[in-house]
């Protein structure tokens, strides 16, 4: 059941939006800055992959999410959500102060930093994922994912392009005491917002076996993955194949830098009000048939016409913002599946599913065009994205009947 609450919508969705910037700006810093600013300084390939380990705090965040629940649903609906996000962030912003004080002289240092933050990040998103789901009714939830995926892609745009930008010239200590600030900064809207009491309190102690037992869960797991699948194929290969068919990297920087961007929120935006017009169920269904549209002409084009680089980079800014209107429908729908007992354990066991799924599709991607080639390998995402709509039918058809 959803919180009483008395909050104007747009404070909370300040607050939301704000914690998720925060969130996304310290996965560009992660995955985007530090990568480039280390490799301009000579550090090795090998070394520098060892970042790539924050990824695997994210997708087993899903470990921990019991007990981080358990402590965020207090007695007599009383809820904890924003005494945890705030203390995590204050976490993170201590960490990136710590991040510039140390420099660039100390990998083991760095990589012990960036992992603390991503371990803050990643509970701060258990509890800002179930203040969202209890604190917005569920037709306004399409709005929520706008803050949620909109905000995610404005924190690439600090953690990367701002980092790399502010250490070119006043250094690392400077980029990072100005990241520190900016986190600080986006917590200040969620720090003063008042969190409303859910009318409910959990029978049962919030856990993963408790998720798992619900057939709900289950199937938003499955469709969590299965929605994702031909899209997140074709993402993986975007870089390497655009490299591979003459698209200089300098344009391709701007192209995932500046475009990606714009079409990401772009299609957060359309995602949002599809979600709030159609319903989410729907607006899945409708999505999922513009993935069809999308790769499918990508495919063709890299079958028939890969030497047309302008035409290849317009289809995959489109399928960019594809990508981010799936982000919003899907997160809308899966948070429904949620339980209103355990909100946080369940909604990050649908995106641990669709980060593992995202992993898996992208050394899948990797080594089948490598054995087949990329336009077979376009092809094999078109023809996932084609099974995607019958697949979701049938999964409404059992949630409403009630069998796994």
């Amino acid at each position: 059941m959803r919180a009483s609450s008395t909050v104007p919508l747009p404070r909370l969705l300040l607050a939301a939006g704000g914690i998720y910037t925060a969130q996304s700006l310290v996965g560009g810093l992660t995955f985007l800055g530090v990568p480039a600013v280390l490799r301009a300084e000579n550090v090795a390939l090998d070394r520098i992959g060892l970042v790539s380990l924050a990824m695997l705090v994210w997708a087993l965040k899903f470990l921990w999410a019991g007990p981080v629940e358990r402590w965020r649903i207090g007695t007599g609906g009383r809820r904890r959500s924003r005494e945890l996000i705030v203390a995590g962030e204050v976490v993170v912003v201590l960490a990136l102060m710590a991040f510039g004080l140390a420099g660039k002289a100390e990998f083991s240092i760095i990589l012990g930093l960036l992992l603390l933050m991503a371990l803050a990040s990643a509970t701060v998103d258990i509890a800002c994922d179930a203040f969202l789901i209890e604190q917005f009714p569920e037709n306004r939830r399409g709005l929520a994912n706008v803050a949620q995926v909109g905000g995610g892609y404005l924190g690439l745009i600090f953690g990367s392009g701002l980092f790399v930008a502010i250490y070119a010239v006043l250094g690392w200590l400077a980029a990072s005491c100005v990241l520190a600030a900016l986190v600080l900064l986006f917590s200040v809207p969620m720090a003063i917002v008042r969190e409303a009491t859910v009318p409910t309190a959990p029978l049962t102690a919030a856990g993963l076996l408790n998720a798992l037992r619900r057939h709900e869960i289950r199937i938003g797991i499955l469709m969590a993955i299965t929605f994702e699948l031909g899209g997140r194929l074709a993402q993986a290969l975007a870089g390497p194949f655009l490299v591979d068919a003459g698209l200089p990297l300098a344009t391709l920087g701007l192209l995932n830098g500046g475009g990606g961007v714009v079409a990401g929120l772009a299609g957060t935006a359309a995602g949002g009000a599809l979600a709030h017009r159609l319903g989410a169920v729907k607006a899945m269904l409708f999505i999922g048939c513009l993935h069809i549209a999308s790769l499918s002409a990508l495919a063709g084009t890299v079958a028939l016409a890969h030497e047309k680089l302008s035409l290849l980079v317009s289809l995959f800014v489109i399928e960019s913002a594809v990508m981010a209107a799936g982000f919003v429908v899907s997160y809308a729908r899966l948070m429904a599946l949620a339980s209103s007992a355990q909100p946080g354990v369940d909604f990050t066991l649908f995106q641990c599913a669709s980060a593992i799924a995202a992993a898996i599709c992208g050394m899948t991607g990797a080594m089948l065009a490598s054995k087949v080639g990329y336009a077979a390998t376009f092809a094999s995402a078109a023809a996932l994205a084609v099974a995607v709509p019958p697949i979701l039918l049938l999964f409404e058809h059992r949630l409403k009947r009630g069998i796994s």
